[in-house]
Formats: structure tokens, sequence, C-alpha cells
């Protein structure tokens, strides 16, 4: 039975799933519906720039703080050093059901070194192409049991983002030999990947 969490809410993932060793995490979005118009057309971008191209990346971090550039994972990096952490690439449009981008996490294999891995997306060019998390509806992130395909917890993204541009949707984090997830769910104005890096220097 997947639970269904709120912005804040914490949930321990090897305690209650038992023999839980390897996880899918799923971020999905869609663009919200344009609305025509004279307004639209004046303000609005035109063009083949409309769709917003949002990205998952995961950073890990070693006591809470991001160590070397490769910690970062994402559609430049797929694959983490460590081969625990693997992107299964960029999806440009958020068009269509389910799941838009997917992280796996090999959590029996993740190095002791580090204890949180943390999930966030930006918006590609946000700043350029005048974007942000206000564009989007039915963001969401889930985790899934890799071995089974079973969904263990969802955790969809409902407060008004307008403004932002990128977001820090989750983290899965050790603790006391558990890895646990926390729901954030935190907006930002960060306007590149690098600058939400930043954030865990």
């Amino acid at each position: 039975m997947s639970i269904s969490l709120q912005k804040g809410q914490k949930v321990s993932l090897t305690k209650e799933n038992a023999g839980l060793k390897k996880i899918v995490v799923g971020l999905g979005w869609d663009e919200a519906q344009k609305s025509g118009g004279f307004l639209s057309s004046l303000f609005g971008s035109s063009g083949g720039e409309s769709n917003i191209d949002c990205d998952a990346s995961a950073f890990l971090l070693q006591n809470g703080k991001l160590v070397y550039k490769d910690d970062v994972v994402y559609y430049g990096n797929l694959r983490h050093k460590s081969g625990t952490v693997i992107h299964m690439g960029d999806n440009l449009t958020g068009a269509g059901e389910g799941d838009d981008e997917q992280i796996t996490i090999d959590l029996a294999n993740v190095p002791a070194d580090y204890d949180r891995i943390v999930i966030v997306v930006n918006i590609y060019q946000a700043v350029q192409r005048r974007q942000e998390f206000g564009m989007i509806r039915n963001a969401f992130i889930r985790l899934v049991d890799a071995s089974n395909n079973k969904e263990i917890l969802k955790y969809n993204l409902t407060e008004n983002y307008a403004g932002m541009t990128a977001m820090i949707f989750g983290e899965v984090y050790r603790h006391n030999g558990e890895w646990k997830f926390s729901a954030v769910g935190q907006g930002t104005t960060d306007a590149s990947l690098g600058e939400l890096a930043n954030r865990y220097l």
C-alpha cells in the first residue's frame, strides 16, 4: 500500500519495507494549460521555446555537504562513480503519463561516506525562457521498489510555486543504519543546477 506524504513528512524506507535494496525515484510534472489571447501573445515566449524542460538531478552528500563535482548525477553525468545512483535519461517536455524522469538508487550499496541523497528539479534556462514553476502542475515524486515495481510512497507538490525556478523535491537519507525519505517540497529561485548545488557546499 503506497503512502501519500505531505510536505515535511518523513518515513522510514528500509524499516517499513523489509529487504528493500534498490529504489526507483520517479518524478513527474505537466505543463499548465496556456491561456490564449492578446496578453499571452504579448508577454509569452514565441516560437519553439514554449515547452518547459524540467531536469531532475541527485546530489550525493557527505555529512550534509556536496564534496565533489561528480557527486551530482544529472543529464550530463548519468551515472555516479560508485554505480549506485543512475539517472535514466532526460525528458525534454514533461509530456505523457507517469514518471517524466527516473533516478535509481541502490540503497544496499551506496558507499558509507554518503549520508544523504537530495532529489532536485530545475527548469532548464528558466530565466532566458521566462519560465517558472507557476506554469507547472501535477508535480510529484514517488519511490518504487525496483525488485517488484511496487510504489512505496508518493508526494504530490500542491503548494503555489509561482516565481520559483527550481525545486528541492525530497531527500533519501541514512539515519541510525536505516534509509528514510523526507518530503521537502522547497521552491527556490536558483537559475541553474550549479546555483542549486551551491546550497550544499
